[in-house]
């Protein structure tokens, strides 16, 4: 099965990514595979309180992801799965997508504002010709009927 690997993060531009790679899924009989990436800068501190911040971060995580998630499920009929990875975003992305062979295409949100569509876009398009998958660029201010016309 194809799966659309979609990224999970603070940005408003991530709910458009979200909702077009479950609304392409659903219409082609693919699945969602959503990755959120935990910095490891966020946890330089002392070494037992890195493991406590770590352990945060994933329960922040898991509860992002189940919005999403049951949102898929209830409007989509798509369950997605969560990957957790720790590192750098651009490279634990890319390692992602190296590592499982289901993964079609890397959906990405467009921020709208005039700094540029965000860095993860712009890192990613910069490497997008040595990534063994197409990249899907959604802009953050697309409707939800303009999003449902277009998959």
């Amino acid at each position: 099965m194809r799966k659309f690997l979609v990224v999970l993060d603070d940005s408003r531009e991530c709910l458009n990514a979200m909702r077009f790679a479950a609304m392409r899924a659903a219409h082609t009989g693919g699945g969602v595979a959503i990755l959120s990436v935990i910095p490891p800068d966020e946890f330089n501190h002392w070494i037992g309180v890195g493991a406590v911040m770590r352990e945060e971060a994933r329960e922040r995580i898991h509860a992002h992801f189940e919005v999403f998630a049951k949102w898929m499920r209830d409007k989509q009929g798509v369950d997605p799965e969560l990957v957790i990875r720790q590192g750098e975003s651009v490279p634990e992305i890319i390692a992602q997508v190296k590592d499982d062979p289901e993964i079609g295409v890397l959906v990405l949100g467009a921020a709208v504002d005039k700094k540029g569509p965000g860095p993860l876009v712009t890192q990613l398009t910069r490497n997008s010709g040595s990534l063994p998958i197409p990249i899907t660029v959604v802009p953050g201010d697309l409707s939800k009927e303009r999003l449902e016309a277009i998959t």
